[in-house]
């Protein structure tokens, strides 16, 4: 039987470089949104994906948390603790779905619905109520619709990302 490792082992000095030019990258993609204040569409969900695919839930789950406190401070955004729990959420989920797994479109639905419908449709609706003193219910409706929409298009990005020749040769020269 194979032991469950979360993936908080001794690192290198390649995977330190990796995973700090992963938090780059996380940074720099998470600039590129689209929506208003309450509704944002970003892609740094790729980076944190591929940061728990190579690293595990706990290195992932630190690069997440680092990368949703950083892009906070430095956009000059209202930093909320909440939305950090959900980043380190997203990041514990797929990485106990991808770390050390064999990859299968499957556990891309699985995790991409579960992040989708707990943690970015419940808890950070939840985030967003509480800071702007708004009811919950309000913001509910919009929020599911924008998960409805862009769940399918994440669960393809990650999927035709992860089985591209490239990733593969990442992931070799990484883990191999």
């Amino acid at each position: 039987m194979k032991s469950l490792s979360l993936g908080f082992h001794k690192l290198r000095t390649l995977d330190v470089a990796v995973l700090s030019l992963l938090l780059a990258l996380g940074l720099i993609v998470d600039r590129f949104t689209v929506g208003t204040k309450s509704i944002q569409i970003g892609f740094g969900f790729i980076i944190i994906a591929a940061a728990s695919y190579l690293y595990g839930p706990l290195w992932s789950s630190v690069i997440a948390a680092l990368s949703d406190i950083i892009g906070t401070l430095t956009s000059g955004g209202v930093y909320n603790p909440g939305f950090t729990i959900s980043a380190i959420l997203g990041a514990t989920i797929y990485g106990l779905f991808f770390y050390r797994q064999e990859f299968t479109l499957t556990k891309v639905i699985f995790s991409q619905l579960i992040i989708a419908i707990f943690v970015n449709t419940i808890l950070n609706t939840l985030w967003l109520s509480m800071m702007w003193h708004t009811p919950f219910m309000g913001y509910l409706p919009i929020r599911l619709l924008k998960e409805i929409v862009i769940t399918p298009i994440q669960i393809a990005i990650i999927y035709l990302a992860f089985i591209s020749p490239q990733f593969e040769r990442i992931k070799d020269k990484l883990l191999g």
